[in-house]
């Protein structure tokens, strides 16, 4: 009986849920878990974040032709229907679901972790990263994080969002390299993807559309201001406003500038730590 770990990526919905994943099984140390991405590229390279075992598959209904019945997962996407989801729960004998939507319900036959939530067989809580939680010195007065992916090339559309800012720039993953090449030139200071985790840490103030760089500069001690892009759900407005996290929507340069203003003082709600949490209920759950 094998244990997995199915996440979604890609170059138009980024790296949040693969981040995430990492983050959980880097969690489960000493569990025998094999990651499955929806991106072969990403599956290569999830050995620098810290996993063991990852395979690429093309499409989530293919995921049976890895595992077997009566194995064990971790689910974290969008992409499922219900009548899929409730054919996953029936062959899987534990099935823990990652759900990021405020409306969202816990059914029969899996366990979940959701932000929302509260209540029996959920983990309510915030999967961040420990390392995120360890405070350094901030070098980085004010950095931009648009995101890991930009197919639409929307930032291109919306440099007026900047207006008036000279932030560091940290790149994305999924970036084409003329794309690339552009960004830099527009930009005095940048960093590579590579760097990630650095300027996560380092920035006092985080300008980003991704919600999961927003959580993880949070915990950090920084002060992030998170950007809603047209092409991503809304399912982190509720949980930025319920920690205080600045939102700006349509790009609006005003708007921005408006909070950086007034950001010295704006309180911040702090995020929990809470990897013992998390761990225990998985590994009971998933009966590890």
């Amino acid at each position: 009986m094998k244990t997995y770990y199915y996440v979604h990526t890609g170059h138009r919905i980024g790296l949040d849920r693969f981040r995430r994943a990492c983050t959980i099984i880097r969690l489960l140390k000493g569990v025998d878990i094999t990651l499955l991405c929806s991106d072969f590229r990403i599956a290569q390279i999830a050995s620098e974040f810290g996993v063991e075992k990852s395979v690429g598959i093309d499409v989530v209904r293919n995921i049976p032709q890895i595992s077997h019945n009566g194995d064990k997962i971790i689910f974290d996407s969008d992409e499922a229907n219900p009548i899929m989801l409730d054919d996953m729960r029936k062959y899987f004998s534990n099935f823990i679901r990652v759900s990021d939507k405020i409306d969202d319900k816990k059914e029969n036959n899996e366990f979940l972790i959701s932000p929302y939530l509260n209540q029996a067989d959920v983990c309510n809580v915030v999967v961040i990263d420990e390392k995120y939680f360890e405070q350094v010195e901030k070098t980085i007065e004010l950095s931009f994080f648009f995101g890991d992916d930009d197919y639409d090339k929307q930032l291109e559309q919306n440099f007026s969002l900047l207006d008036g800012l000279n932030p560091d720039l940290l790149l994305g993953f999924y970036y084409f390299f003329d794309y690339e090449d552009m960004l830099k030139e527009k930009f005095k200071n940048y960093h590579e993807f590579e760097d990630y985790d650095d300027v996560i840490k380092s920035s006092k103030i985080l300008i980003t559309a991704s919600p999961q760089a927003a959580l993880e500069n949070l915990a950090s001690g920084g002060k992030p201001v998170f950007i809603q892009r047209y092409d991503y759900p809304r399912d982190f407005q509720e949980l930025f406003k319920k920690m205080n996290v600045p939102i700006v929507e349509n790009y609006e340069n005003r708007q921005l500038l408006t909070i950086l203003e007034n950001l010295a003082e704006h309180e911040y709600y702090k995020v929990e730590h809470n990897s013992n949490y998390l761990s225990k209920f998985i590994k009971e759950n998933l009966n590890l």
